[in-house]
């Protein structure tokens, strides 16, 4: 069986799984470790989510490829220079620059931002898209994660970060592109 290579992924890299889950006044990113290439892991422990901004209270994930993501996120922390304490507008100024310059254009990858307030997801298209339940994912398992935080939400008595580790247990389970190398961040409630 042959591996074909797709003008939007040009070199066969899959992977990730990045959920962001709002409960209770808590926030957690998740992102998965695994990057693979074809029908080969790479790599089992890529740090696909960090903390970003000037007092490391902007949580950020990304799917694609790593250096795209890398300078996305370079941009987005200028943005966030430029623009203090205003997240949706240094998003939508981010998004405008990827769609309109002919270098950010080309970039293959997606982001997930989130702060104590609210969460988005930043596309190449200029999408920056607010989720209405306070749950979002992107990447290769990101609607198996995505789906099984919602289903969790109706659980009384798990905190954002639980229903993030849970989530992304079952997106491993279930999508060949994710392991369960997980990194979690959080923000606000009760971190364990």
């Amino acid at each position: 069986m042959s591996y074909q290579i797709t003008p939007h992924d040009p070199v066969g890299w899959h992977g990730t799984t990045i959920l962001c889950v709002r409960r209770d006044g808590q926030v957690a990113m998740a992102g998965d470790g695994q990057v693979s290439l074809g029908q080969t892991v790479i790599k089992g422990n890529a740090r696909k989510v960090r903390r970003i901004g000037p007092h490391s209270n902007i949580l950020a994930g990304f799917a694609g490829a790593t250096a795209d993501a890398f300078t996305l996120l370079e941009r987005l922390e200028a943005k966030l220079e430029r623009y203090p304490g205003q997240l949706e507008r240094a998003c939508v100024e981010l998004a405008k620059d990827w769609r309109t310059d002919r270098y950010l254009r080309r970039l293959e990858a997606m982001m997930l931002v989130a702060d104590a307030d609210r969460s988005f997801t930043l596309t190449g298209n200029g999408d920056v898209l607010e989720p209405e339940d306070g749950i979002v994912a992107i990447g290769s398992g990101g609607n198996y994660a995505l789906s099984a935080a919602r289903a969790l939400m109706t659980v009384d008595g798990l905190s954002a970060e639980e229903i993030a580790r849970r989530s992304m247990k079952i997106a491993g389970d279930i999508c060949v592109y994710t392991n369960y190398s997980v990194t979690l961040e959080t923000l606000g409630g009760e971190a364990s």
